[in-house]
């Protein structure tokens, strides 16, 4: 039975300090992966301790979690075109042309994610693409993952020309004289263009999941909500973790399709039993994900009233109430949670109508049913998330009026509704559970990049003077709660998220403590290890013997 201690440093436990202790443990023992004693009864072990790790005067914490991302997305952009730090529509032109030269055999040119932020409205031309790359498909995604832009050798291989029509779930931006502009938004018009491309290989998935995985535990985290799964990823999934591949504990939530989610329902039940069939102690099939509306920047978030812009919609629903009410009964009676993409604050009504209606239908159990990003929620819907044990999962660093909020979002709501987004703090006084994920890659997977906008609502020039929305903000130690016991809340790991005798050694060391800082300063913390049941999946400090 193996023992470590970690000792000479700052333990926060995540539990509330008991009366009368005066100053925090400084030292941790941990035992087969779990911790088996905090403070002086660890001290005590130090002689018989198979390892002794000198933490340096930092902070040893409960390890991060992220209640939403999409680590596939993440690692194939690091394998693509490296368009994510373009800061011009030149840039980016640019980058896909050394990217198209530099693989002369690619058949298709597929990558992500670019600033929607840099052509008017988010509205991008295939021409500025075909000046590069004329004669191959290029295929980019949007950093929002709701909208592709593609030249037109990607939209000839996909058979698409002005005569197509957009659909419900689907809009094909036009140039004035009705040709198609080059820009996709939202799923039919992405999946027109992408459905053309050939599949990523085994390899290459199984790839992308060791680097996104790896990323993660180098940031701190060992657990992660994939948001987003295919039925064609789970094999990549399933050989990452036989290989030892994945860094990170993975769940999967399988995408729920309004089209055919009855005929999927028997897919959902046999990928959930061939993962716990495996063993596997990284993966785990227990969610499906419901996309109930769109973004705002693209007006197909769904709004109680019109778009400010736009007065002729209100966004675009992904799912009809009924059949939304009808399907999370349906993947209820096979036990597994649901995870709903809701943004708008008739998306979130509508997601909240419906796991009403489910606890109707199928009594109370312990679902912890997730809405994720929770942007606009109507006041009247605020105290339903407490009332129905809705877990709340927020981005913290979509909380900062930066050029995506201010150039698109807020054009979109009008100034009133502008100053009722991410109501975080709001529902932490309710009594409602929050986790926070990254939407990764959508925006930095890195918890400690996230931090300091949960504390300050403000853009990293310290913009504006006192926080954006301010009664929103929250303390650092609840935003540090909300990575760890928040997120270990949702994975239904109650032993996990907090340091105690008999919790798993989930555990992140720090350079120095997050709660001694300028909030702006947390992101320059270093993570100097990190420990998933005890195992070490990032660093090499300490180690004394």
């Amino acid at each position: 039975m193996s023992l470590t201690v970690f000792r000479n440093g700052t333990v926060w436990t995540g539990l509330p300090a008991p009366s009368g202790t005066g100053q925090p443990p400084t030292t941790l023992a941990v035992r087969d992966g779990r911790v088996e004693a905090v403070g002086a009864a660890a001290e005590a072990l130090a002689d018989a301790a198979d390892e002794l790790l000198d933490l340096g005067g930092g902070l040893l914490m409960p390890a991060f979690g992220d209640g939403h991302c999409h680590p596939d997305q993440g690692g194939f952009e690091a394998l693509g075109p490296r368009i994510r730090p373009c800061t011009s529509v030149d840039e980016l032109v640019a980058e896909v042309g050394r990217y198209a030269a530099e693989h002369p055999d690619a058949d298709w040119i597929l990558g992500g994610s670019y600033d929607s932020t840099l052509a008017p409205d988010g509205l991008f031309d295939a021409r500025w693409l075909d000046a590069v790359v004329p004669d191959r498909p290029v295929a980019l995604r949007a950093w929002d993952y709701h909208t592709l832009w593609c030249n037109t050798e990607a939209m000839r291989r996909a058979g698409l020309d002005g005569s197509v029509q957009d659909t419900e779930r689907g809009r094909f931006a036009r140039r004035l004289d009705g040709s198609l502009l080059g820009t996709m938004v939202e799923w039919d018009a992405v999946d027109a263009v992408l459905g053309a491309a050939p599949p990523r290989t085994l390899d290459e998935r199984v790839q992308a999941l060791a680097l996104a995985t790896r990323a993660y535990a180098e940031s701190g985290v060992t657990w992660i909500q994939d948001a987003w799964v295919e039925h064609e990823a789970v094999d990549a999934y399933l050989a990452a973790a036989r290989q030892g591949a994945l860094a990170t504990r993975v769940n999967l939530a399988l995408r729920a399709d309004p089209s055919r989610w009855r005929e999927q329902l028997a897919e959902f039940a046999a990928d959930r039993d061939r993962i716990e069939a495996a063993g596997l102690d990284r993966l785990s099939v227990r969610t499906v994900k419901f996309f109930v509306d769109g973004i705002i920047e693209n007006r197909t978030a769904a709004l109680l009233e019109p778009y400010a812009d736009d007065p002729c919609t209100r966004g675009m629903p992904i799912w009809a109430a009924a059949e939304l009410r009808e399907a999370l009964v349906e993947i209820d009676r096979l036990g597994l949670q649901p995870h709903l993409h809701a943004i708008g604050d008739a998306g979130i009504r509508t997601a909240l109508d419906a796991l009403a209606r489910l606890t109707e239908a199928r009594g109370p159990r312990d679902r912890r049913p997730v809405i994720a990003h929770v942007q606009m929620v109507d006041p009247d819907d605020l105290p339903r998330f407490a009332e129905l044990g809705v877990i709340a999962n927020i981005e913290p660093l979509w909380l900062q009026p930066d050029p995506a909020m201010t150039d698109l979002t807020m054009p979109r709501l009008g100034e009133i509704r502008s100053l009722r987004q991410y109501p975080l703090g709001s529902l932490l006084h309710s009594g409602a559970r929050v986790s926070f994920g990254s939407d990764w890659p959508v925006t930095d997977h890195r918890p400690l990049t996230g931090l300091p906008v949960a504390v300050t609502r403000q853009t990293p020039e310290r913009l504006p003077e006192g926080g954006w929305l301010p009664r929103e903000r929250i303390d650092i130690e609840t935003a540090m709660s909300c990575y760890t016991a928040g997120v270990a809340h949702q994975a239904m790991a109650d032993d996990r998220g907090v340091l105690a005798p008999g919790r798993v050694a989930d555990l992140v060391w720090l350079d120095r403590d997050p709660r001694d800082c300028d909030p702006h300063d947390v992101p320059a913390v270093a993570v100097l290890g990190t420990w998933l049941a005890g195992e070490r999946t990032h660093g090499t400090h300490g180690t004394q013997g």
